[in-house]
């Protein structure tokens, strides 16, 4: 499961797509079938159905917000019932190309999470730091899933009371839902924070205790919305997006829980497939505890990565002076906090072994970025204050000499209404419907030793965060390979060191699209495209002249 903050999703995203390079010496202008439709609607083709007719012939109302025009998309809440006048009506965000006369058509980007809004993505400029051959060709869409940012409604886990009190966290003890890090939440633990290896029944009984106050404190919120956020009808509703603007294939780039997304679409609509990139692929056949697992060992083996490679990007910054010197400040403040947190700055609280594991694994998403803040907070730490770990396990970087919350103001967003946990609602509700979890707590205690064997206590706080979806709403989706026929080769992005989505997910992911293509980056770090030119003169190739990407495709820094 993916688990990120959203501030830290969007913040990783933006300063990826910085490194985007101009594609205007290998572009060779549109694809020759542009946007013609591959195939016409059939009897199947939900887009056919009377009853989603006013849906799917909706027209956008495009109006002026910042530098580009947003717009409203109205969708059912539930497609099996679409006439019960209930809806989700969803933000919309739209930059025009810079060239009309070379126009593709529109490029709608999902950036992740899930629980990440997009429409705010392109608000913020987004579209401009994409490749000009890109840009030149396509508008550049987005738009914020259902119950996710500006949607009506939202998500929330926070009641009423919750609010007037000015409870801005979720409820529990931290063994909230996620993509296994352990890095969700601010979870910069007091004294009595619950360990991440519950091995005693009372440790045991505390974790699941606070799991299950969690999602029911999810249901009193939200209970209504919750059966309708999963990631089978954001699918649809993205169907329903593109025939509102007008386009009869998708042309598509999802980044991490975007592939899955993508994947479910392609399903869905292959034949509505123009071009999709997947990059940070998530791999629909792996169960709740291989993807824990998974990608818990993801994120240790990037920490060590961290280690062996810290001097070739952050330099005389590290915390040590070799691998092994690195390796061995983490051990001894994994000891030194199992035993008591470490001081924060203004906080009576102080960073814990679950706050250090979150400022570790949230630091691993794009090391060029993010390891020259760790190493300064780990030197830090090491002398005896936890400030700095602090703010990365709340908001996933520091930066030196500058501002560590680089959240946009609340006030800014789509919705003086949403809720400040919608993210994180969202998240939780969209993972647990998405995926089939145990309703035995005993299922997840088993997973804990080999867990730990495989990725210590990375990978025993990726089963505890499973926990809140072992009383959470079931979902109809299993475990599956890809079934797609008809689809157009798919380009999956696969990063050889990323620790939220790991490598092998991609390959897998590759295979089970029929044509599917592999474009391997051999590097550390979250996702591929936006952080390296080979990579992305390969991808906007693709995006706009459907130039196919060879097999054992490679680029390495």
């Amino acid at each position: 499961m993916l688990r990120t903050t959203a501030r830290r999703r969007a913040l990783v995203l933006a300063l990826a797509l910085l490194g985007s390079t101009s594609l205007a010496a290998c572009t060779a202008g549109p694809a020759g079938d542009g946007g013609r439709p591959r195939a016409s609607a059939t009897p199947a083709d939900p887009a056919a159905r009377p009853d989603l007719r006013r849906f799917y012939g909706q027209k956008l109302v495009w109006r002026p917000c910042g530098d580009v025009r947003c717009a409203s998309l109205t969708v059912p809440m539930d497609y099996a019932r679409p006439g019960d006048g209930r809806t989700f009506v969803l933000p919309v965000a739209r930059a025009a190309t810079a060239v009309p006369g070379k126009r593709v058509g529109s490029l709608v980007l999902n950036p992740g999470g899930p629980g990440e809004p997009g429409a705010k993505l392109v608000e913020d400029g987004v579209a401009d730091e994409l490749g000009k051959g890109v840009r030149d060709r396509f508008d550049v869409v987005s738009f914020d899933p259902r119950g996710v940012g500006g949607s009506e409604p939202a998500l929330t886990c926070l009641t009423e009371d919750d609010t007037e009190a000015g409870d801005s966290t979720e409820p529990g003890d931290g063994t909230e839902a996620g993509d296994g890090t352990g890095a969700e939440e601010d979870r910069t633990g007091a004294a009595d924070e619950a360990p991440l290896y519950p091995r005693t029944t009372a440790e045991r009984a505390e974790a699941l205790a606070g799991a299950r106050a969690q999602a029911a404190a999810c249901r009193k919120a939200s209970g209504p919305l919750l059966p309708h956020v999963g990631t089978v009808d954001v699918a649809r509703d993205l169907d329903v997006l593109r025939a509102a603007l007008g386009e009869h294939r998708l042309t598509y780039v999802g980044w991490s829980y975007g592939t899955s997304l993508g994947t479910s679409y392609a399903e869905q609509f292959p034949r509505r497939v123009r071009a999709m990139v997947l990059d940070g692929a998530v791999d629909p056949s792996l169960d709740w505890r291989q993807r824990a697992l998974g990608q818990s060992a993801g994120f240790r083996d990037a920490v060590e990565e961290y280690a062996d490679s810290c001097a070739d990007v952050v330099g005389e910054g590290c915390p040590g002076s070799s691998p092994g010197e690195i390796r061995a400040l983490i051990d001894r403040l994994l000891d030194r906090t199992r035993r008591e947190p470490l001081p924060v700055d203004g906080s009576e609280d102080g960073v814990g072994t679950a706050g250090l594991v979150d400022a570790l694994s949230l630091s691993m998403y794009t090391p060029e970025a993010q390891w020259e803040g760790l190493s300064e907070a780990l030197r830090a730490a090491d002398e005896g204050d936890g400030t700095k770990l602090a703010a990365l396990a709340a908001d996933g970087v520091e930066t030196p000499d500058t501002e560590t919350d680089t959240a946009e103001d609340p006030a800014e967003g789509p919705s003086d209404d949403v809720p400040e946990d919608n993210g994180e609602a969202a998240l939780i509700a969209v993972n647990c419907l998405d995926v089939p979890h145990p309703r035995d707590a005993q299922a997840y205690w088993d997973a804990l030793a080999p867990a730990h064997a495989a990725a210590g206590p990375y990978g025993t706080s990726g089963v505890t965060g499973e926990l809140v979806c072992e009383d959470w709403p079931a979902g109809t989706q299993r475990p599956h390979r890809v079934s797609a026929p008809g689809v157009p080769p798919v380009l999956v992005v696969g990063t050889t060191g990323d620790p939220a989505t790991p490598y092998a997910e991609a390959v897998s992911l590759a295979r089970q699209f029929p044509g599917g293509m592999l474009l391997s980056y051999e590097a550390p770090g979250h996702t591929g495209y936006g952080r390296d030119a080979c990579v992305d003169a390969k991808v906007e190739a693709y995006l706009v002249s459907l130039t196919r990407v060879r097999p054992g495709a490679t680029c390495a820094p």
